[in-house]
């Protein structure tokens, strides 16, 4: 009994059918084989289209705050209970209804559903733009250092040991508290934007920075990168051709998994009130504006379980992502 052979992804064939020329046998790029493996990882999967819901969710939030809720810093004080004293939402659960899905903010009768989808966007979007950043130094120090060695190794790592020890909350916390509201041709929010992603990317790239330098350290010594060098190949070459396209796979996998710990951060700076200032919703300002009010839970859940579900849904992809990349680490 012959045993069925995958010539191609998903499609069976017999050896013999092989043999004759029936059938043929498809080559499978490392790409290839890795989304495969991806596929197979139910959880992971699971925790990417919860990622695409979310980017969908930031980015289309107008059209389903439209069809599903009110305007996040539209005010409704008639449905506030201002005769007992506690100025909480009328009805049960914080007032949740078909119209408000999520319930209503205590004393302003804001839409807390609007609030939470319209969040998503400052929240992703630093994390992003941050990790973006964090990113582009990281792989250009770690790879600079990894690659060249000697003094220059020594300077770049010891430069990573200071941003490592560098206390970068009370330093945050310190910038964006003195920041005018006008800087660098920018105002507002879109200033305070600016300067969480400053903040928040240029000093995490250490991270980034040593696992891309160790990584630098085991490429160089490769068989291929011998051979570039034999037959002459310049060192940019070796660099941006030989070397950088197998870091694809670690530059990915850590940046999924340093997007949620800056939705952390950011989230964190809004809750102590150094991030984007109100009304413009962020859902740790929303878990700030919560504490007063923490004998109505339901106003600090829903932006918690935004945050919950957002952190680990991107943490589910970025471990599947790893494993599916480099089957060694299983």
């Amino acid at each position: 009994m012959t045993t069925p052979l995958e010539v191609e992804p998903g499609v069976p064939g017999e050896p013999e059918a092989i043999l004759q020329g029936v059938a043929r046998i498809e080559g499978r790029s490392l790409w290839r084989i890795s989304w495969t493996r991806l596929k197979r990882d139910k959880i992971a999967m699971a925790g990417g289209v919860v990622v695409v819901l979310l980017i969908l969710m930031a980015l289309f939030a107008p059209l389903i705050v439209k069809a599903l809720g009110d305007p996040p810093n539209e005010f409704h004080q008639d449905l506030i209970d201002t005769q007992g004293g506690t100025l909480a939402p009328i009805g049960t659960f914080g007032g949740m209804s078909w119209h408000h899905l999520l319930g209503l903010e205590p004393v302003n009768g804001r839409d807390i559903f609007s609030r939470v989808v319209y969040g998503s966007r400052i929240s992703l979007l630093i994390a992003f733009f941050a990790t973006l950043l964090s990113v582009a130094i990281g792989t250009t120090m770690g790879i600079i250092a990894g690659f060249f060695g000697g003094w220059v190794d020594a300077v770049i790592s010891r430069l990573m040991d200071m941003f490592l020890a560098f206390p970068l909350l009370v330093f945050a916390i310190a910038l964006a508290g003195v920041m005018p509201d006008t800087a660098f041709g920018l105002q507002g929010n879109t200033l305070r934007v600016s300067l969480l992603v400053f903040i928040i990317g240029f000093f995490n790239w250490p991270y980034i920075g040593r696992i891309i330098r160790g990584q630098t350290l085991s490429l160089r010594e490769r068989e291929y990168v011998d051979a570039a060098r034999s037959l002459g190949a310049r060192r940019g070459y070796i660099l941006f051709v030989e070397i950088l396209p197998n870091l694809l796979g670690p530059i990915l996998v850590y940046a999924t998994l340093l997007i949620p710990t800056n939705i952390l951060f950011e989230a964190a700076l809004s809750f102590l009130g150094v991030g984007v200032r109100p009304p413009t919703a962020t859902w740790g300002g929303m878990l700030s504006d919560a504490v007063a009010f923490y004998t109505m839970p339901h106003f600090m859940l829903w932006p918690g379980v935004a945050i919950f579900v957002t952190v680990l849904a991107f943490n589910l992809f970025g471990d599947g992502l790893r494993d599916a990349l480099d089957p060694r680490a299983r």
